[in-house]
């Protein structure tokens, strides 16, 4: 890589420090929904939830950080259209759409494209603005994927808050540590 190429300039992402082509971009689409639908194999489950603790919300943050707004939806958006189609890649390997954990799926795809926006803009390269930005799409994520749990149980919100939300902030405080020590540390290590 070039130096000219390593430097990042303003409004850059991660993934344009790569080449630029057609090619790139497809391989990177594919690739962040590869990686997302393997981090949703590390499925744990919660006590008196439907909903596992798994990596992909981490895996999918970090594809909307380092591949930007478009990019990020668009893996995002092949990462559930295969799985609705029968790929076996949600979490623990389901697949098909309407499960109980779905609508956490869809507040992905919305939560990639704001964080990979906050980082056109430079929110994962210092560790406080990575910080607000994780906890952004992790806002998101819950904002659409815990109504979808109510609805698609029959719980009332209070309690799919209590069955898909209590029990997973710390681990995505721990997901956003993660983030705050990882994104600005690859930053630091273009720059040079």
């Amino acid at each position: 890589m070039s130096t000219a190429t390593a430097i990042a300039r303003p409004g850059e992402v991660l993934a344009d420090l790569l080449p630029a082509s057609r090619v790139r971009d497809i391989a990177l689409v594919a690739g962040g929904a590869a990686l997302t639908g393997l981090a949703a194999q590390i499925a744990v489950p919660v006590p008196h939830s439907p909903v596992p603790v798994t990596g992909q919300t981490f895996a999918a943050l970090l594809v909307g950080t380092s591949l930007g707004a478009g990019r990020g939806f668009l893996a995002l958006a092949l990462y559930a259209l295969a799985g609705s189609a029968g790929v076996p890649w949600f979490a623990g390997g389901a697949s098909g759409a309407g499960g109980a954990s779905f609508g956490y799926v869809l507040g992905m795809m919305l939560a990639v494209a704001a964080v990979g926006a906050l980082a056109r803009r430079g929110a994962d390269r210092s560790v406080l603005r990575t910080a607000g930005a994780m906890l952004l799409g992790e806002a998101i994520i819950y904002a659409v994927g815990v109504p979808y749990l109510a609805v698609a149980t029959g719980m009332s919100l209070s309690a799919a808050l209590a069955a898909g939300l209590v029990p997973f902030l710390i681990g995505d405080a721990l997901k956003a540590a993660l983030a705050m020590g990882l994104l600005p540390s690859v930053w630091k290590l273009v720059r040079k």
